[in-house]
């Protein structure tokens, strides 16, 4: 239970630094915490649900790019939460494509960070419980 708040929290803080940092990616409307919190909900489901099927189907295009065609996928699956935040009126908007791939760039780049500082508090812990 807790390694899932941390990503969501790190997916939530990902995303905000993309939609602060990207012109084509913007919060409106209700709270932008709450917007981003709600996107955050949504942007993991997506990707734990529809992701792995689109990477399957794709598995040879990967192969070929030698693993860059998952920028498109991950820029595919930002979009889509944005459509389903979009229907579900959450306030947070991706404006096209091209915004999308960056905002997958700066949210990968963002998460690995994030995961890497986090990951390391975690095997701390883990180390001093077995002491």
């Amino acid at each position: 239970m807790n390694r899932l708040l941390v990503r969501w929290l790190i997916n939530a803080v990902a995303l905000a630094v993309a939609a602060w940092l990207l012109p084509g990616i913007y919060i409106k409307g209700q709270p932008a915490w709450m917007a981003v919190a709600v996107m955050a909900v949504i942007f993991g489901l997506v990707n734990a649900l529809i992701r792995p099927l689109l990477k399957l189907l794709t598995c040879p295009l990967i192969f070929l790019t030698l693993g860059l065609f998952t920028l498109v996928i991950n820029a595919a699956m930002l979009w889509l939460s944005s459509w389903i935040a979009r229907q579900l009126n959450v306030g947070f908007y991706v404006d096209g494509f091209l915004p999308a791939l960056l905002g997958a760039v700066v949210i990968s780049i963002v998460s690995v960070v994030l995961s890497l500082v986090f990951h390391e508090e975690d095997d701390e812990r883990r180390r001093s419980r077995r002491r």
